[in-house]
């Protein structure tokens, strides 16, 4: 059986194979209402199928936008991830996403090869873009936006949160509980100093401590972003003989990990311990008990960076406002901090 064309429901519907691309593309030409129903009734009746292929080499852009995060296994990235694909899904895109295990040459590897699909545009979630990443980027002039990472560059297009903002308000929250001080879960030995979100939030818990009048040294623990490295951290640290009295994490799943090994030495949280976490995943609410932390609107920002990244605009012009777009952060007070 001869494959169906264009050029068929074309000449079913009585009309020009542009007309017919109209339709199907939804643009960039209007076309009266009664030709589009001739011409979907004609590609009903005919069963044809564009060739999305074809499509792709002749625009040299698919209908995907490529998405890269550092470990989709954790909630916080899963969650980002669902919401970005809700807001391409309302503007008529399909989301790949990869997995860069924060390791750098992973990165390249999904950049390259999301790129190589001609994708409309990429999503990169980065533990630090490498200077082999943003090579790449710029040998294939990609449109790229930053999502959770703060840029280095002005020209840089991001969607970030009030990072060091949210960390402060969640130290200052667990201070004002008359606790002597609050330690930090921060990041591991090798996380960017500069522009990484885990970074920020141990910066907002230094300018707390130090607002407060109180010291930061000896009181910031190293530790992996999911529960599990956390879990074994917290142990270590919750069974010492300077147990601290509260703990703010960088991330939920730390925090997740600090209630698990609280539980397993018999800690009453928050009796003896006040614990305070950052994302407001949907698992917060469900701890034991339920974690006191840091939210930020995700579905609007997953619809900021599917709006710039498919935008042509904003990569050769617009000011820094119109390219950096920074979201506020909420307390979400829930019992793990001693609020009742």
């Amino acid at each position: 059986m001869a494959k169906v064309t264009r050029d068929d429901v074309a000449r079913l519907a009585g009309t020009s194979t542009a007309v017919v691309s109209y339709v199907i593309n939804n643009g960039p030409r209007p076309v009266a209402p009664a030709t589009r129903e001739r011409v979907l009734a004609a590609i009903k009746e005919l069963g044809y199928r564009p060739d999305r292929v074809a499509q792709a080499m002749a625009s040299r852009r698919t209908d995907l936008i490529g998405m890269i995060v550092p470990d989709a296994r954790q909630p916080f990235f899963a969650e980002m991830a669902h919401a970005v694909e809700q807001a391409a899904a309302e503007r008529g895109k399909m989301v790949l996403v990869g997995n860069s295990d924060y390791r750098d040459e992973r990165e390249v590897h999904y950049l390259r090869a999301f790129l190589g699909m001609r994708v409309s545009g990429l999503i990169l979630v980065s533990q630090g873009m490498s200077e082999r990443a943003a090579s790449e980027i710029e040998a294939w002039d990609a449109r790229v936006v930053l999502l959770h990472e703060r840029p280095e560059a002005i020209d840089d297009v991001a969607v970030i949160t009030d990072d060091i903002g949210g960390a402060q308000l969640a130290t200052r929250h667990l201070l004002e509980h008359g606790h002597e001080y609050v330690a930090c879960i921060g990041g591991v030995e090798n996380t960017p100093s500069v522009g990484d979100p885990v970074a920020d939030h141990v910066e907002g818990w230094r300018r707390a401590m130090r607002e407060s009048g109180r010291s930061v040294e000896g009181r910031l623990f190293e530790a992996p972003y999911n529960r599990y490295d956390a879990y074994q951290v917290a142990l270590d640290v919750l069974s010492g003989p300077n147990r601290p009295p509260a703990i703010f994490c960088a991330t939920d799943d730390q925090a997740i990990g600090v209630l698990r090994a609280a539980r397993e030495l018999r800690i009453d949280v928050p009796g003896e311990l006040a614990v305070a976490g950052f994302d407001d995943v949907k698992e917060a609410a469900l701890t034991d008990p339920p974690l006191t932390t840091i939210a930020s609107d995700r579905p609007a920002m997953a619809r900021a960076a599917v709006d710039l990244v498919l935008d042509d605009g904003l990569r050769v012009a617009g000011s820094r406002r119109e390219r950096l777009k920074q979201f506020p952060s909420a307390l979400v007070i829930r019992r793990s901090c001693g609020c009742r």
